[in-house]
């Protein structure tokens, strides 16, 4: 999230208008309003599973910011398809893995065990299906012989960083 903000000025098409969580205690939110960003966040917990009742309470300050792309960065909740429609065409998603490989969790031990020589990211739009919308980029790190599933997150995200700015730019300036 911070390096998409960050990524976001001078000639850049887009500039954030909300940094969203689902956690109140997420240290992002801290971060974004440091930078001028709104936030808003909506716990998930006291839903009890109700995701539909989640998601509307979600969309409420998603909608009054009126933003034209919705960018998940770290958002560990599955959304309905319902909110997805929603935003057909225009929500992004990173995911640490160089899709169609390892969708869901626990990538980088999937990839180890898996004995890949590389391993990576991946930005694409968000669709229904979980981790499988268009992808708008990708970019890949090997995987060493002495790598830990942290190792190889901590070289991922390097990339992450990286990656996602790029692809955000060149989607918002379509």
């Amino acid at each position: 999230m911070i390096a998409l903000a960050q990524s976001m000025t001078g000639d850049h098409p887009a500039r954030p208008v909300l940094v969203a969580s689902n956690d109140p205690q997420a240290g992002g939110l801290a971060k974004a309003r440091s930078m001028g960003i709104e936030t808003a966040a909506v716990d998930h917990r006291p839903f009890k599973g109700d995701r539909a009742a989640f998601e509307a309470a979600l969309l409420e300050p998603i909608l009054a910011a009126q933003p034209d792309i919705l960018c998940l960065a770290g958002f560990m909740r599955v959304l309905t398809p319902a909110f997805v429609q929603r935003f057909e065409g225009r929500m992004l998603n990173i995911h640490p893995s160089l899709l169609p490989k390892y969708p869901g969790l626990h990538t980088h031990r999937r990839a180890i065990e898996a004995g890949d020589a590389e391993a990576g990211c991946t930005v694409h739009e968000v669709t229904a299906v979980l981790d499988d919308g268009p992808i708008l980029g990708q970019s890949r790190v090997p995987v060493l012989t002495d790598d830990t599933p942290d190792t190889l997150a901590q070289r991922v995200l390097a990339e992450e960083h990286k990656l996602y700015p790029a692809c955000l730019r060149e989607f918002a300036a379509r």
